[in-house]
């Protein structure tokens, strides 16, 4: 049979399933499978992966961005062979299957990882492509590459109007990104109607001015995707191709129009289409023999290109690129020098020495801030700067280097953190959320926690910020109050291999508190004072547990006993068996916590809650402190 004969009828398969899928659950977006089919066949002849091992470390990287491209996407990965069966494909969208609405990353076999809300996925793919420069810097030599494969996304319009994408490819052309190929799936529609009716700008000139080479091609012209693909993999500079496509190509009368976007095309449509391409109109789910053999070549050339790179790794005639594979992927935290604090001090300050203790022992340990690192302390000492070093400049990126460095986690054997201002958080909400639902172990660092920031104002005061983050699910969120804590934290994050972390810290100097009296700050809350038969519990995390032990002795003077919980980490202490909680906070006393902000989470633990209930002012932290009622004497004054 003719290649493009073939090609044809593989891209047929392919947009019959989508359709097929998203037929029976009366839910999903056919259009856009339909219009990709033609490329996705093409690319597949050019993708160097492995399904019977989806984690093989050389493996060419594929995101769709476009996550609601999934009747493409899961039709793909059943055809190459990774483990999903037919059933799977007609159980698309129904509860505890393998194929949901949008791709999970650890669900269903090949997914690189959860894009979630559009234009992530661009971002995701330039972390990949950036992870693999950094190893590929570590591990490679003059004489033999470990690390040579490609970066491939595919995108639509919807990605590139997200400001994420800007971000992102603008980072990805200042770093050169060679081998990272963005596939444009210029299909001209969104769910509202034409772009026309949203977007003027030239993408061409957009990202030449971002420093990418561009090509573009008719996206459904094999030879000439084909063309495109190879000429893209031979650049010197990031790739965008703009692929020239229709949506819901070959849906009959539907096809190239808005209302295929995001709706079941019909029975009447879908059978018209199957008898114009030759496929029986009747036959649901159903992929031809010979098609599907075609596909499931990928097994056996993916398996065979896994084993020449083990061969070139047994082969190098320098071993010191195996050594330093080997460094890279080995956890040994039991070589960290742990820094020892013992007088006041700010917490972005300890965890900026805590950072470079980690880096000097962790050769996987990297990252950098928005722009910030001075104020956030996070620059590694004599680690050198991407790709060669550890320290990254995001530059004022904050969305898109929170999700770059989602998919730095995930490439294999690196550990990512990032910083920017706690009241920064705001911009790179989204990929949080998202490391915290795909279970990825991202580090945040978040500086100038509170009011305490001073005179910058009420803009750059976080209020909300902590108690937004503590109701993320599997997301931990630590408020140090002294470097001890700050250690602790960093000991139990380091541990936590599905879960992401924050560091929450402060500008201003704070006390080194008392040891732990009763618990420990690993458990999330400890007692830092207790006192028999006490009256009173305060509970309060980072600046206000000193706060609140100021709080004491005034209450002491009162005649009044009183106990002091540090909660460094409140969603760990909240997930404490009931009797270790119980014995921190002791139950039969009033409970108060304190915190400037919103703290509303507190009501779980608390009776009363001491918190913000306004935005801030622009004064100094002090000023500011005793306007909002965080003085000794003030709480003091509320809690009698």
């Amino acid at each position: 049979m003719d290649t493009n004969v073939m090609r044809k009828k593989m891209a047929d398969t392919i947009r019959f399933l989508a359709a097929d899928m998203v037929q029976r659950a009366n839910s999903g977006h056919p259009g856009a499978p339909m219009g990709l089919a033609d490329v996705a066949v093409v690319l597949s002849e050019h993708l160097n992966h492995n399904p019977k091992n989806p984690s093989w470390l050389n493996r060419d990287r594929l995101v769709f961005s476009g996550g609601h491209a999934t009747g493409l996407i899961y039709s793909l990965y059943y055809l190459w062979g990774y483990g999903l069966e037919m059933q799977d494909l007609q159980n698309f969208r129904q509860l505890d299957s393998k194929t949901p609405g949008h791709p999970e990353y650890g669900h269903t076999a090949g997914i690189e990882i959860t894009i979630g809300p559009l234009g992530q996925g661009v971002a995701n793919a330039v972390g990949f492509s950036m992870a693999s420069k950094f190893v590929g810097v570590q591990v490679n030599s003059d004489t033999a590459d470990l690390i040579d494969h490609n970066v491939y996304c595919l995108c639509g319009d919807g990605d590139l109007e997200e400001g994420i994408s800007y971000e992102a490819c603008s980072l990805a052309g200042h770093n050169k990104l060679d081998n990272l190929i963005l596939i444009y799936d210029s299909n001209r529609i969104t769910i509202e109607g034409s772009t026309d009716l949203s977007i003027s700008e030239n993408i061409r000139e957009r990202f030449e001015a971002q420093g990418w080479d561009v090509l573009e091609c008719d996206g459904h012209d094999y030879d000439d995707i084909d063309v495109t693909l190879t000429t893209a993999k031979a650049n010197t500079k990031p790739t965008l191709i703009i692929a020239q496509t229709i949506i819901a190509k070959g849906a009959a009368e539907l096809e190239g129009s808005h209302h295929a976007h995001g709706a079941p095309l019909g029975e009447e449509i879908i059978a018209k289409a199957k008898k114009a391409a030759g496929f029986d109109p009747e036959k649901k789910f159903f992929v031809p023999e010979d098609v599907m053999v075609r596909f499931r070549c990928a097994i056996e050339e993916g398996d065979l290109l896994e084993r020449e790179w083990i061969h070139r790794q047994k082969t190098l005639p320098l071993m010191e690129q195996n050594e330093a594979l080997a460094a890279l992927q080995t956890d040994d935290f039991s070589r960290i020098s742990w820094p020892q604090f013992d007088k006041a001090d700010a917490t972005r300050n300890t965890n900026g020495k805590i950072l470079n203790a980690i880096a000097r022992a962790v050769p996987s340990f990297l990252g950098g801030s928005a722009d910030l690192s001075p104020s956030n302390k996070t620059y590694l000492n004599d680690m050198g700067v991407f790709p060669k070093g550890r320290n990254i400049y995001f530059g004022i990126r904050e969305h898109a280097m929170a999700s770059i460095a989602n998919a730095i986690a995930l490439y294999g054997p690196l550990k990512p953190f990032t910083s920017t201002f706690f009241v920064f958080s705001d911009y790179l909400k989204p990929a949080a959320r998202i490391a915290a639902l795909s279970g990825i172990q991202q580090f945040f660092v978040w500086t100038h926690d509170s009011i305490g920031v001073g005179e910058d104002g009420p803009t750059h005061q976080p209020i909300e910020q902590l108690s937004q983050f503590r109701a993320l699910p599997n997301f931990y969120v630590w408020r140090p109050a002294d470097g001890k804590e700050n250690v602790a934290a960093w000991q139990v994050a380091l541990e936590m291999k599905k879960s992401p972390s924050a560091f929450v810290c402060s500008r201003q100097s704070l006390a080194i508190v008392p040891d732990a009296v009763v618990g420990d700050a690993a458990k999330g809350g400890y007692l830092v004072a207790s006192e028999e038969n006490a009256e009173i519990t305060l509970m309060a995390s980072g600046s206000e547990v000193e706060l609140a032990l100021e709080i004491k002795a005034l209450l002491n003077e009162q005649g009044k006993k009183v106990n002091v919980v540090s909660v460094p980490c409140y969603d760990l202490f909240i997930e404490q068996e009931k009797s270790y909680i119980e014995t921190i906070v002791v139950p039969n006393t009033k409970k108060i916590a304190i915190e400037a902000a919103r703290g509303l989470e507190w009501y779980r633990l608390a009776d009363e809650v001491i918190g913000m209930d306004t935005f801030g002012a622009s004064a100094p932290a002090g000023k500011l402190f005793e306007k909002f009622g965080f003085t000794p004497e003030q709480v003091v004054a509320k809690i009698a």
